[in-house]
């Protein structure tokens, strides 16, 4: 039994390659004339797409340093290090806020990719999978120029940029790849949340990492349910990075990070601006 792509005339024809897609069309769930009404089965857009979503955030860290340096004396006071983490940290924060909501409509409110968890797409989805491919695009040159500069290494958030990063533009490169899956993922960013109060925030993370586990598990219920038309649909590098970096999510990398967040609400020091040895974790403190 043949089964259906997510490409006009697939009911007659054999799948069209990369390249000859300018005839494509993706239902939009959006205004006419918006931007998630752009023909992204054009290359030259999704491309230029990442490259937009990486200067944004770009701009974003530029702009959180200017505002910083301007109106906040205990930014002026801290080293370049402390101050190049703040600038993340608020660019993660407002990523977080995209991926939320993307996220978000994709798992509860769109009936085309709840319909079709595997090969369903949507315009709008386009979007937001090619500019996240540009701010992990940024995530990644601004943690590695850091750690050159300041003789840093945090190997976990190495592998976690890395395969968002390849995972991402394995879903910009492929037309066939459902959108449903990816804009899960972006649900993951809630993780980045923010609050004017330290003690609320740090609540906050705890509570998200748990979201996080859970939401994980639904993302392998999904794969295990639909294990051989995902297969068939990603190319196998793409679908191996994907079960790869999902297991390494769940039974590493936000076991971790859950518990680090839950040292740092019981004992309230930021271990990113504790001094530590050069490519080591910080040294432990004397206690009295």
């Amino acid at each position: 039994m043949r089964v259906p792509g997510p490409w006009p005339g697939a009911a007659c024809g054999p799948r069209p390659s990369l390249c000859d897609v300018s005839s494509m069309s993706l239902p939009s769930s959006g205004p006419a004339g918006s931007i998630f009404d752009l023909d992204c089965t054009s290359g030259q857009v999704r491309w230029a797409l990442v490259a937009a979503g990486c200067a944004f955030y770009l701009g974003v860290f530029v702009a959180c340093h200017q505002l910083s340096s301007s109106l906040n004396a205990t930014y002026r006071s801290l080293g370049a290090r402390e101050q190049v983490f703040w600038n993340l940290a608020a660019t993660r924060a407002v990523f977080g806020i995209q991926g939320t909501a993307a996220g978000l409509r994709a798992l509860l409110l769109d009936p085309v990719l709840q319909a079709d968890k595997v090969l369903g797409q949507q315009n709008w989805c386009w979007f937001h999978i090619a500019t996240a491919t540009g701010f992990f695009l940024f995530e990644n040159l601004a943690l590695h120029v850091s750690n050159a500069l300041f003789r840093t290494f945090d190997g976990f958030l190495a592998v976690h940029h890395l395969f968002a990063f390849l995972g991402f533009l394995g879903s910009v490169v492929n037309l066939q790849a459902g959108h449903y899956l990816p804009m899960i993922t972006l649900l993951l960013e809630a993780g980045c949340a923010d609050s004017l109060l330290w003690r609320l925030n740090q609540w906050l993370m705890v509570h998200l990492f748990h979201c996080r586990m859970v939401l994980t598990y639904h993302m392998w219920w999904v794969c295990l349910g639909h294990w051989d038309s995902l297969a068939r649909s990603l190319f196998p590098p793409h679908w191996a990075l994907f079960v790869v970096g999902l297991g390494l999510l769940t039974v590493l990398l936000n076991p971790y990070w859950t518990r680090k967040k839950t040292q740092q609400l019981l004992n309230p020091v930021d271990w990113n601006f504790a001094p530590g040895r050069p490519n080591g974790p910080a040294p432990p403190k004397k206690t009295r």
